[in-house]
């Protein structure tokens, strides 16, 4: 049985999800639509498409397996209306293409699970700030359950430190810094660069000054370009009221933490 929306999905609901999918016509594509082509055959012929450059085409063969119920194929497209990507950026039909994952659902440890994962942190990070002129507004009740459901469920390590963080702010809930440590370092641990730099954040403010500077170090070696200039300003505020034997310290362990590739 797949897991879908009932269950632990249940609170993601038509009404807070605003489901209301464009349906994609049968598309002509330039390929023999017969019965014998499966979803996937499409994905795969979208997929090679796309890295032929032939975005167009990829769009039109994606749509068609997506249409069928590839959850591959409505991942690709998501992320292709999210970041403008062939087509015109357009948020709330990313949007769309990831509730039509959850609502499609997947089977327990197949490999769609990883689609259904990721599709719930980004249905959340979508409720987080709401998307505007469109019927998804801002829930962020909604947003930390479905990345506690991610976290919880899938062990994702983004949905990990995003409820970690949520937790830790007291957005959409009440504040627990206990349990946003805890989902901090299973994050960590999974190497999210972000997760360790908020650990060792709070490490630091609990008077662990070594091993919190240490962390934040490794964490902004090793972080994405748009998550180091804030990992930077946490570092260099604890650098700042640090001794020098205390950062001598640190930087060297930070370089065994970067070796170890996990934050510990």
């Amino acid at each position: 049985m797949k897991r879908c929306k009932e269950g632990w999905l249940t609170s993601v609901t038509a009404l807070t999800l605003g489901i209301c999918l464009s349906t994609a016509s049968a598309l002509d594509i330039n390929h023999s639509k017969n019965e014998s082509n499966s979803p996937f055959e499409f994905f795969k012929s979208g997929i090679s498409a796309y890295k032929n450059g032939d975005k167009d085409q990829a769009v039109k063969a994606l749509k068609y397996a997506a249409d069928r119920g590839h959850p591959g194929a409505n991942w690709k497209l998501a992320r292709m209306y999210a970041d403008g990507d062939g087509v015109v950026e357009n948020d709330y039909e990313a949007y769309q293409f990831y509730v039509r994952i959850v609502q499609e659902g997947a089977d327990p440890g197949s490999e769609d699970e990883s689609y259904l994962s990721d599709a719930l942190v980004e249905i959340a990070s979508y409720l987080v700030t709401g998307i505007p002129n469109s019927p998804v507004k801002q829930d962020m009740p909604q947003a930390r359950s479905l990345y506690l459901q991610a976290a919880t469920n899938f062990g994702n390590p983004e949905a990990q430190y995003r409820l970690g963080k949520m937790l830790l702010n007291g957005d959409g809930g009440e504040k627990n810094p206990v349990q946003a440590a805890r989902w901090f370092q299973l994050s960590a641990r999974k190497g999210n660069p972000a997760a360790q730099a908020m650990l060792g954040n709070m490490l630091f403010q609990a008077g662990k000054t070594v091993r919190g500077l240490a962390m934040m170090t490794a964490a902004y070696e090793k972080a994405a370009p748009h998550d180091q200039t804030w990992i930077r300003q946490l570092q260099e505020r604890a650098f700042a009221v640090s001794g020098e034997a205390d950062r001598r310290t640190a930087i060297s362990l930070a370089s065994d933490i970067i070796k170890n590739d996990n934050g510990f």
